[in-house]
């Protein structure tokens, strides 16, 4: 949810070397090629919503369960997509659990409403912890975060114990980790249970290299080993090769002395980057209207605009435009901003030609 990412994405520089055109000549450049006007991005999304999710959302704060039940079914065994659909329940369930605790009360074993109770319950811990800075957090909000965490940790047994052979529940703890401090152990524990169910799951790698990142329970080192690792072993389209590029740029933000410039434009981070492009293709190829595909676009074009790619970066953000809510656009005050920015700036520097 918003809040999680938000903390997760506390960015520790604002680098704006956005200066060779005016404001006017970014608004002519957007408007050429027919970008959405910064004031109508939303913020808050990657994607535009899908119609079903839209239903349900009606259905669930209308009090009623059963709509929920059928749409987390139907995911099957998409596993990232169910991934997708319990996250979206489990948010909605924080606002008001009247509805979940009526589907698990019917469905006492049933291991979907067993994923959403679980995950909501870190959604929910995050919601009390609030979004300040360590010292802008009171000791009773702390209290009632670790207090939460530690059902949600119970919870997940429960749903991990009926999951089968679905990843999900392994999946969706990941940020308890984080929350906890789970030490490495434990944590690839919980990191082999994923990996033995569906080793190509791209939620499940973006959140252990959340884990393995300095400002959670790792290092630059091993993160970035981590999305080598993802990258090696990607297939065309799975998007795996994009899980090294949040890496280098989480390893680029939490460097105050680095230049972004040259550090983007290093061999290695160049041909990762045409790495993630291929895979982007691909996965499009395959599947145009692949959920997957927007925030994978937004980091890609991020990259390549700090390469000076702009064309490219610019077909990237055309294919994605009028939302924000994603990574790198979600470290900064404002993603709408700062996105429509990068974006103008590309579209200007191809407009010039």
């Amino acid at each position: 949810m918003a809040l999680i990412r938000n903390l997760l994405n506390r960015r520790g520089k604002n680098p704006n070397r956005l200066g060779s055109f005016d404001d006017r000549q970014l608004a002519a450049a957007a408007a050429q090629f027919g970008l959405v006007p910064v004031e109508q991005i939303d913020s808050d999304e990657a994607m535009a919503p899908d119609a079903a999710a839209e239903q349900v959302k009606a259905a669930v704060r209308a009090g009623t369960w059963q709509e929920a039940a059928r749409y987390l079914a139907d995911a099957g065994r998409d596993w990232q997509e169910r991934d997708r659909r319990s996250s979206l329940l489990a948010e909605e369930a924080v606002k008001d659990d009247g509805w979940l605790l009526a589907w698990r009360t019917a469905r006492r074993e049933d291991p979907d409403a067993a994923l959403v109770h679980a995950r909501s319950l870190v959604y929910l811990a995050w919601e009390i912890r609030g979004n300040a800075q360590a010292q802008g957090t009171t000791r009773e909000q702390f209290d009632g975060f670790h207090r939460v965490l530690g059902q949600a940790r119970e919870a997940f047994g429960a749903a991990q114990a009926v999951a089968g052979d679905d990843p999900c529940p392994f999946v969706a703890e990941m940020p308890l980790a984080m929350g906890l401090g789970y030490p490495h152990e434990a944590f690839e524990k919980i990191w082999a249970e994923v990996e033995k169910r569906d080793p190509h799951h791209l939620a499940a790698h973006h959140a252990a290299l959340q884990y393995w990142c300095a400002k959670w329970r790792g290092s630059h080192e091993e993160a970035e080993a981590f999305g080598r690792a993802a990258a090696a072993k990607s297939t065309p389209g799975d998007l795996l090769s994009t899980v090294v590029l949040t890496a280098y740029f989480e390893y680029e933000i939490s460097h105050q002395d680095l230049n972004p410039g040259e550090y983007y434009r290093g061999p290695h981070i160049v041909a990762a980057t045409d790495a993630a492009l291929a895979d982007v293709a691909a996965a499009h190829e395959k599947n145009p209207h692949d959920r997957r595909l927007p925030p994978a676009r937004h980091m890609l074009g991020h990259f390549l605009y700090s390469q000076n790619r702009y064309a490219e970066a610019l077909t990237q953000f055309r294919h994605s435009d009028g939302y924000a809510g994603t990574p790198p656009w979600s470290y900064y005050g404002n993603p709408a901003k700062r996105y429509a920015k990068v974006r103008d700036y590309c579209a200007a520097q191809v407009a010039r030609g």
